[in-house]
């Protein structure tokens, strides 16, 4: 029977449900609101906003960054989503920011009126035996989250606890030195502080504004991934003997064991990003870029990825996910959207269409593409394919994820070359499918 089972009607969902329903088979989209309700969610409309209504920019001169390159790939694939928000778009200066109800409503009709989508307004508790695609989103219900860490074991994530990533390209590698501890190999960028130095980012760290939680995010810290703000809580020196230990290193300037220091590692495998390690922080993102722009050698830093602490459902994708989006236990059952490990609602749309278009070339008996890495949607795919799971991360879409390029003056030429790569390698996948 040529119909495939869809878990939770998001935008990864629907955006899934659509490509699946538009190439012919019958789709089953299973929604437990209204009925149940998260913490979160207010109605029972499909693809229902909770957080910003804004969906990125929109400005002509953004096509050539990451997310315009990104939203021009999801045109290129007819996103429901998409052109659900260009047709719900309200005015927002240069951002593609969406009316929630109209949006909402207008893909619930699109959803609910398309002849190969049956809408089942009822709880899933259990993995699918047969094919099905799991989208159930950061808030998934507790019955679903226990099967899936049944599956998943401790390499799924209840709790966001994320550190700053930003470019090395922005790094002032003349108040920076490159080493690992005691001398061992050069895995690390260090940022040395001295005493001067270090308190006066502890006191701008400590007094920093921070975002309370929602009342569904409220829980004890794991001391595993406190943020770096509530251990300096604890006293001046913790984080001295905590993610700012200078034990074992040298400063090649000074010959000397610097006072602190702030370790950078790289992010992903072409070492275009670094991670702030031991940095997953709930400063708001406006304190964080302030704060931390005061460690010696991060004065201009380019943040690709600030800094969050909040209750989420994600998989481990490099452990659990193999190239495809499937379980790598259970290879009929693909994830989508933000649970694959992608952060913000293009992203986690792009991973509803990828997994719908992967799981219909599955249905139909053909080998599943394998997306180009020159687009946008490859190098989301390549991040949560190549990246060490043990540092992994979810990750807005950005240009540090592409391929790297040579040497290419001005940022905007650069951006260019990597939006004419994209477009064109997606172009040419869409044809070949």
């Amino acid at each position: 029977m040529n119909k495939i089972k869809v878990i939770g009607a998001g935008l990864a969902g629907c955006e899934a449900a659509w490509q699946i329903a538009e190439r012919g088979f019958t789709v089953e989209l299973y929604e437990m609101r209204p009925f149940l309700l998260t913490p979160a969610h207010k109605t029972g409309m499909l693809a229902e906003i909770v957080c910003s209504n804004s969906l990125g920019s929109e400005n002509k001169d953004d096509r050539f960054s990451a997310a315009g390159i990104l939203k021009e790939e999801l045109e290129i694939f007819n996103s429901l989503i998409l052109s659900c928000a260009h047709a719900s778009q309200v005015p927002a200066g240069g951002a593609l920011a969406v009316d929630r109800e109209k949006f909402s409503a207008l893909i619930t009709e699109k959803i609910t009126s398309h002849k190969n989508i049956k809408l089942i307004r009822e709880e899933y508790k259990k993995i699918p035996d047969d094919l099905a695609i799991i989208s159930s989103g950061p808030l998934t219900s507790d019955v679903l989250a226990q099967e899936l860490k049944n599956i998943a074991g401790e390499r799924i994530y209840f709790y966001d606890a994320v550190a700053p990533v930003l470019m090395k390209e922005s790094i002032n590698f003349e108040k920076v030195f490159v080493s690992g501890r005691y001398g061992r190999g050069d895995d690390y960028i260090n940022c040395p502080l001295n005493k001067e130095e270090y308190l006066k980012f502890y006191d701008a760290l400590v007094n920093a504004e921070r975002n309370l939680p929602h009342d569904f995010e409220k829980n004890k810290y794991f001391e595993g991934c406190m943020p770096v703000e509530a251990l300096a809580d604890r006293g001046v020196d913790t984080l001295r003997f905590g993610p700012m230990k200078p034990k074992g290193l040298q400063d090649p300037t000074t010959n000397k064991e610097p006072y602190a220091a702030v370790q950078l590692r790289q992010d992903n495998s072409d070492g275009t990003l670094y991670n702030m390690v031991g940095f997953q922080t709930g400063l708001k993102w406006g304190e964080q870029k302030r704060v931390f722009s005061m460690i010696p050698g991060l004065e201009n830093a380019e943040f690709v990825r600030l800094g969050v602490m909040h209750r989420n459902t994600s998989l481990n994708a490099p452990a659990v996910l193999d190239e495809f989006l499937r379980l790598k236990e259970h290879e009929n059952i693909f994830a989508a959207g933000q649970i694959t490990g992608v952060e913000g609602y293009m992203e986690s749309t792009a991973m509803g269409l990828v997994a719908g278009i992967n799981a219909a070339a599955m249905m139909s008996g053909k080998n599943m593409p394998s997306w180009p890495r020159e687009s946008a949607i490859g190098s989301l795919l390549h991040y949560l394919k190549t990246t060490e799971p043990k540092h992994f991360q979810p990750m807005n879409i950005n240009l540090g994820l592409f391929p790297e390029l040579p040497k290419v003056k001005g940022k905007k030429e650069r951006a260019k070359i990597f939006r004419d790569n994209a477009i064109k390698s997606a172009k040419e996948f869409l044809n070949n499918l």
